[in-house]
C-alpha cells in the first residue's frame, strides 16, 4: 500500500508529523499547502499552492502531471515570493518527488501529509473546491488559457474570507504576499 501512495518513490520525503506547530496554528505567513487539480487520468492539470494563514492562491497549468514540469511550476510560482515561503506541505502523489529542488530554490522545508489524509491539507482541498466552481470535473487543463486562469486565482484571492473577519489579507501580519 505504502508504493502506491508514493511513500517509496519520493525520495527523502519527510513526514507531516515533522512540520512546525505553527503551520498547523497558523500563527504566521509563510506555510504552504501543494496539490493538483485533475482532468481525467493524469493528462492535465493544476498545480495550486495556497497559504495556510492567508489562503492566499498560486496555480498553474500543468501539459502533463509528471515530477520536472510540477517542481518548475511551483518553483516559478513561489519564488518571487519566497521571503513569505516557510514550509511546503504536499500530498503523496509522484509529481512531487521534485520537492528538494522545490526547498532548495525556495529555501523552504517540504513535508508530506499522511497517505489519503488529504483533511491535513484542508486549506488546498477547500480551495482545490472552489476552483471546481470554475473549472467542473472533466475539464481539460489543456484548453484553459493563462489569462484565464489568472483571472480565476485573483478572483478567489480577492474573496472576502470569514476566518480573516471577512476580509481578503490576514490582518495580524501586515505582511502583503502578492508577487509585483
Amino acid at each position: 500500500m505504502a508504493k502506491r501512495a508514493g511513500l517509496g518513490r519520493i525520495p527523502d520525503r519527510v513526514g507531516i508529523e515533522h512540520r512546525p506547530a505553527s503551520a498547523e496554528q497558523r500563527l504566521s505567513i509563510g506555510h504552504w499547502e501543494g496539490d493538483t487539480v485533475l482532468h481525467g487520468h493524469k493528462q492535465s492539470g493544476l498545480v495550486t499552492l495556497v497559504e495556510r494563514l492567508s489562503g492566499y492562491l498560486c496555480a498553474e497549468r500543468l501539459e502533463t502531471l509528471q515530477a520536472g514540469p510540477t517542481t518548475e511550476a511551483i518553483v516559478r510560482q513561489l519564488r518571487p515570493i519566497r521571503g513569505a515561503v516557510q514550509s511546503l506541505t504536499m500530498d503523496n502523489g509522484f509529481e512531487f518527488a521534485g520537492h528538494r529542488c522545490v526547498g532548495r530554490a525556495l529555501s523552504a522545508r517540504t513535508y508530506f501529509c499522511d497517505p489519503y489524509r488529504s483533511s491535513q491539507r484542508g486549506t488546498n482541498e477547500n480551495t482545490s473546491g472552489l476552483l471546481r466552481q470554475y473549472f467542473p470535473e472533466g475539464t481539460d487543463f489543456r484548453t484553459v488559457t493563462k489569462r484565464r486562469l489568472r483571472a480565476v486565482v485573483e478572483q478567489l484571492n480577492n474573496r472576502p474570507r470569514k476566518r480573516l473577519g471577512y476580509r481578503t489579507q490576514p490582518s495580524c501580519s501586515g505582511v502583503n504576499i502578492q508577487a509585483n
